[in-house]
């Protein structure tokens, strides 16, 4: 029987979201819209999603400091103890750092599953039942867990995991290598030989298997983590770690996942996406076009995404794997690659401030 008063979640709600520009915008990025017309956010999506059955008491949000009142809007019903305010971007490995010391402050024994904010989850009984064996893994063995899912497609936005050969257990491997963001080639490769998973960013530990990999593969914070317990001590709900100002920008992924030798993977059955990219934001088949809360009249079209704002009507005409995206000030039309739309976004931000 799964002991879910020792289950945690760590919802990361800090990143910019750029890759989505100009629908994700600096001052508002992606965790805090409504990209499907839902009438939910994207993070109050994923607290609802958790909420089923992991206790609310039990879920934490950490965030950038400029992103507080969005917070506060969307998810009134969480306290100040649980809001983790980060008051500088230091990638994913702080985030998760100063989540599991004060989560492990609570609880010693706490479980933790760390999970985005900005993900699509298709089948929500399947997740749940996935989450809570992943959870009742790591409470019983020193290994850390990584959820993965079958590749549909060779997709290059994803990264991947190359499971090993002999099961650790029911539908658990060890991660044999990380690939992130391959070439098209290796990506045919990977969904051709069965035995890679497309990383879904959702990681499954026990808070103090976590904090000694952190304490042992990252030299930036050996000493970091005990003045970190320390600071976890403060009754002030609003606590701002001092170490965020000193460490380097680090993810989880290269500085923990891909350097220790405890970690397995979970083979999920949930359907996923990850709303990163125009690319990814809602895969359909390349002679279809994707308009995403948005009217349209299409002639000729094919692989496009669309996505303005209410009451606008998009008209086109003989247009080929575009993305066409307005948002406040700005109207993107351009080649939907991701490398394409990060550079016509920094054009913009350096000769028009539009962010």
């Amino acid at each position: 029987m799964s002991n879910t008063n020792k289950d945690y979640c760590l919802i990361l709600a800090g990143g910019a979201g750029t890759r989505l520009w100009p629908v994700s915008r600096k001052s508002k990025p992606k965790q805090f819209l409504d990209l499907y017309g839902t009438g939910r956010t994207l993070l109050q999506q994923t607290y609802d999603r958790f909420a089923q059955f992991i206790d609310p008491s039990h879920i934490y949000v950490s965030t950038l400091v400029d992103y507080l009142p969005l917070v506060y809007e969307q998810l009134p019903q969480v306290d100040d103890v649980h809001i983790l305010e980060e008051p500088l971007d230091r990638g994913t490995l702080a985030s998760v750092a100063w989540g599991t010391v004060v989560i492990t402050k609570v609880d010693s024994e706490a479980r933790i599953i760390v999970s985005p904010a900005d993900q699509q989850i298709v089948d929500e009984a399947a997740f749940r039942a996935d989450v809570l064996k992943g959870l009742e893994f790591v409470g019983s063995t020193p290994d850390l867990l990584v959820m993965g899912v079958r590749a549909t497609r060779p997709e290059t936005g994803y990264g991947y995991i190359q499971m090993g050969d002999d099961p650790v257990t029911d539908g658990i491997s060890r991660v044999k290598s990380f690939t992130e963001k391959p070439e098209r080639s290796f990506a045919e490769m990977f969904l051709n030989d069965g035995g890679f998973l497309w990383n879904t960013g959702l990681y499954m530990f026990a808070s103090s298997v976590m904090l000694d990999c952190i304490y042992k593969l990252a030299p930036d914070y050996q000493q970091e983590i005990p003045r970190m317990m320390a600071d976890a001590e403060t009754a002030d709900p609003k606590f701002q770690p001092e170490f965020f100002s000193w460490v380097p920008r680090l993810s989880i992924d290269m500085s923990i996942l891909e350097r220790s030798d405890n970690v397995c993977v979970q083979e999920c059955h949930f359907g996923w996406a990850d709303l990163g990219t125009w690319v990814t934001l809602k895969h359909q088949p390349l002679e279809e076009n994707q308009t995403i809360c948005t009217r349209a009249i299409l002639r000729r079209c094919k692989g496009n995404v669309i996505r303005l704002p209410e009451g606008r009507v998009a008209v086109v005409e003989g247009l080929t794997d575009y993305v066409i995206a307005e948002e406040g000030d700005v109207l993107l039309i351009c080649p939907k690659d991701s490398a394409t739309v990060r550079r016509m976004r920094q054009e913009a931000v350096m000769e028009m401030n539009l962010d």
